[in-house]
């Protein structure tokens, strides 16, 4: 059960990483654009799919957000992973929890709005 909660504490810690990431001077701009997704979906207090959903409303969290924060780890330079992991601890420890993306809750909804609205268009006359 440590295992797993470490890997969690972890993974909130590397979401708060790649959110420093996305600023730094040294990660390349592919990294950055994925940085920006990352941090937009993994802060978004609205989730892509819905949690009541069963099954794949937990699926999201537990294989998506970490293959999306995996890939940006990996091409995101040493020093700046080591770097903004740095940045990124002594900020959960004063801070205490992960910051919120108003931004990202936005583009979920708005993503939700069109997935209805094609429905909409779809099953109308």
């Amino acid at each position: 059960m440590n295992s797993l909660r470490d890997w969690a504490r972890r993974l909130k810690r590397d979401v708060v990483m790649i959110w420093f990431a996305r600023r730094h001077p040294d990660t390349p701009l592919m990294a950055k654009v994925l940085c920006i997704v990352a941090v937009l979906y993994a802060l978004s207090p609205i989730d892509l799919v819905p949690d009541f959903i069963p099954v794949l409303g937990y699926l999201d969290d537990v294989l998506l957000l970490p293959a999306l924060i995996w890939l940006v780890i990996r091409l995101l330079p040493p020093g700046v992973v080591q770097e903004c992991r740095e940045q990124a601890q002594k900020w959960m420890e004063t801070q205490g929890a992960k910051p919120k993306s108003r931004l990202g809750a936005v583009i979920i909804v708005a993503i939700w709005i069109l997935v209805g609205y094609l429905c909409w268009r779809w099953l109308a006359p």
